[in-house]
Parts: C-alpha cells; sequence; structure tokens
C-alpha cells in the first residue's frame, strides 16, 4: 500500500498528542504503516514530529513538577529541590557528596619516572 508523508505525518501529531506519547518509536506503533516505511518516508526526521514529541515531555514534566511542589511526600519534594536547587543548595542536601574537582586549585600535570638498571654489570 503507498503511504502519504503528509498524512503520515497527520496521523503521527495526532497521535502523539492523544496518547502523550515520547518516544519515535512509540509513534511508529500508532501508525497504519510498518516501521521501514516510517522510516522510509523519513518522518523521524521531521520538525513538526519532534516538535510534538517535545511539546508532549515538556507539558509532562512540567505538571510532575507542579506536583512533587504540591505534595507532601519528602522524598518527592528533595527530587524537586535537587532539580531547581543551586549546587550549593545541592551539596547540602546530599548525603555524600565528594568533591572530584581541585576545589579550584590548578591542576599541575607532574610524572615522575624513575629507572632502575638491571643488568648484571650495575652494582
Amino acid at each position: 500500500m503507498a503511504y502519504k508523508t503528509k498524512e503520515l505525518e497527520k496521523q503521527a501529531i495526532e497521535a502523539i498528542e492523544k496518547y502523550k506519547l515520547f518516544f519515535i518509536d512509540d509513534v511508529v506503533s500508532y501508525l497504519p504503516c510498518s516501521t521501514a516505511t516510517f522510516y522510509n518516508h523519513k518522518l523521524e526526521e521531521l520538525e513538526t514530529i519532534k516538535e510534538a514529541l517535545k511539546k508532549v515531555r515538556t507539558e509532562i514534566k512540567v505538571s510532575m513538577r507542579s506536583k512533587w511542589y504540591k505534595s507532601d511526600n519528602a522524598t518527592l519534594q528533595m527530587g524537586l529541590m535537587k532539580l531547581i536547587g543551586t549546587d550549593e543548595e545541592r551539596k547540602k542536601l546530599s548525603q555524600n557528596h565528594t568533591d572530584h574537582t581541585t576545589g579550584g586549585e590548578k591542576l599541575i600535570n607532574k610524572m615522575e619516572v624513575i629507572f632502575k638498571d638491571f643488568s648484571e654489570d650495575a652494582e
């Protein structure tokens, strides 16, 4: 069956919005064509489809953060604080923060090489 790219694009966007899809692979499942046809039409490259997926992901993230904010659950509130807090606030909230930086100190790249003469003549 021959599919028209514009029609598949329209159906893809409708499915994304209706079913709140996040990923391209999910979109293919809601279309009347095969995965090969989807990619042959280069639908994964269309900005309209990418933007529709991005919009759904953003809406869901905003909704989740709003629920976390309104929640009495300390774990959700800590998760939100770690997302929105400054680096200093996150460090204070962390139970075991390990600084993997030099704390502002400049690194000096030193390499010492020690040679030992293992020949029989050396004593």
